[in-house]
């Protein structure tokens, strides 16, 4: 039984530190869309889509109008285009009619975004998946819901360097195609290690094969309510500050489970897991930075930063686990910069650099994401940085990922806007000197040893 004080307790995590359910992701099957005929799989797209995702949006807003509990997103996952478009597309123009069928089905249902507009491509690529990849640029400038992720290595099969070659151009050339919105359609593109069949979060999401016809994933953020937590408990030491985060996660999580739930009853779907992620938002007082700054550091970046968010992540995981049935997706804390205000605070102060971010993706849920850099950043950079993320998450046996900004036009200094949720962020440094060499080799980076576990 819930008491009193565990609601009142529940309230104010809503009402004063920035508790919600950050996402419904409702993920759907498109195998049985297929079709050789571009049109007929475009209209089967749109009939699945609509008709599965109908009630979604108002079931969201009941779930919230009647538990009083903030539901923020209402987002779709498909499964990636790049398989379901083989038969049809011929083209990269071919791919991005469905992108268009996939964002009317999102306008239509009232989601405001659809991912799986992906390729996975760890250990090769088939023709169907580089001609999706090279439709991505336009795909993003004609569509205003549809998310892109494109999957380049996992710790089993190594890293596809011919993909990571070929997503710096992607990157560069999407970046220039919505270079009047700042660089926008970047911010909805991302690449992974290890790419996860059920997350719930853009703009990786998408429906894995190995998924049911359809499932609920849902996210749910607490930074706020993590950071509130550690303030009554300065000073005190690590065991201490560890079993806080733990509790507090446990509770947000237990919303989460609640939701899930109650959403899957509804729609009659599946539940299928509960996204442990503390994911901020431009919101103050929602920030992953102002949780380690209570830690003690003086600013995110400082020494001390990676093991304080090492701490947070495995508390959070202990937590969380304890409190679903089923949790998955990526789990554990987002570093974003754009959408975190103590993140941007901490680069306008010097205290972070891209290089003491990538050390914090080890530790962290995601990677570098939604990282504004400069507009003039060539392409062979933009690999050699997603290599080494895809490096450390083959290594160690995470997932890992890379959403960088190159805002055309706009270089250190200058700030990128975003608005909404992706909020604003710094232009940050990158480094200067060459990698091409090591780029244009091609091939495929190996697995590491520790892979071989059959």
């Amino acid at each position: 039984m819930i008491n009193i004080s565990e609601v009142i307790e529940t309230n104010t995590m809503i009402e004063k530190e920035n508790l919600d359910v950050r996402t419904i992701t409702l993920g759907i099957s498109l195998l049985d869309c297929i079709s050789s005929d571009l049109d007929t799989l475009c209209d089967n797209i749109y009939r699945k889509i609509t008709r599965e995702a109908e009630n979604l949006v108002r079931t969201g807003n009941e779930i919230e109008r009647e538990f009083a509990i903030p539901v923020v997103n209402k987002r779709i996952s498909v499964t990636p285009i790049g398989i379901i478009g083989a038969a049809a597309c011929k083209t990269p123009e071919d791919f991005v009619c469905i992108a268009k069928a996939l964002d009317k089905a999102a306008e239509k249902v009232g989601v405001n975004f659809l991912g799986g507009y992906s390729a996975l491509c760890a250990k090769g690529m088939t023709n169907a998946e580089r001609l999706l990849i090279e439709s991505i640029p336009e795909a993003l400038s004609v569509t205003e819901r549809i998310c892109s992720s494109v999957a380049l290595g996992s710790t089993k099969t190594g890293i596809n360097m011919d993909a990571v070659a070929l997503m710096g151009r992607i990157i560069k050339a999407t970046a220039e195609k919505t270079a009047d919105k700042d660089s926008i359609g970047c911010a909805k593109l991302v690449v992974f290690c290890n790419a996860p069949d059920d997350n719930p979060f853009m703009a990786g999401a998408f429906h894995g094969v190995t998924e049911t016809d359809a499932v609920i994933n849902v996210g749910v953020s607490g930074p706020g309510v993590i950071k509130h937590a550690l303030e009554s408990v300065k000073g005190k030491d690590f065991e201490i500050l560890a079993e806080t985060v733990k509790k507090t996660a446990f509770k947000i999580t237990r919303l989460g489970q609640l939701v899930a739930k109650e959403a899957s009853k509804r729609l009659g779907i599946p539940f299928g897991i509960v996204d442990l992620s503390l994911a901020p938002t431009p919101a103050i007082g929602d920030s992953i930075s102002d949780i380690l700054e209570l830690m003690g550091l003086e600013r995110t970046g400082a020494p001390g930063t990676t093991a304080a968010l090492a701490l947070l992540n495995d508390q959070v995981k202990k937590g969380g686990l304890m409190a679903s049935s089923y949790v998955g997706g990526l789990s554990g804390s987002f570093i974003p910069v754009s959408e975190d205000q103590g993140m941007i605070n901490a680069v306008n102060a010097g205290a972070l650099t891209i290089e003491k971010l990538e050390a914090m993706t080890c530790i962290c849920s995601v990677g570098l994401d939604m990282i504004a850099i400069p507009g003039d950043t060539k392409a062979s950079t933009i690999s050699g940085i997603i290599a080494d993320e895809m490096a450390i998450g083959m290594v160690n046996q995470k997932t890992t990922a890379v959403r960088l900004i190159p805002v055309i036009g706009k270089g250190v200094g200058d700030t990128a806007t975003f608005g909404g949720l992706l909020g604003y962020a710094p232009i940050m440094k990158v480094n200067e000197y060459s990698c091409d060499d090591f780029i244009s080799r091609g091939g495929r980076i190996p697995a590491p040893v520790h892979s071989f576990k059959n």
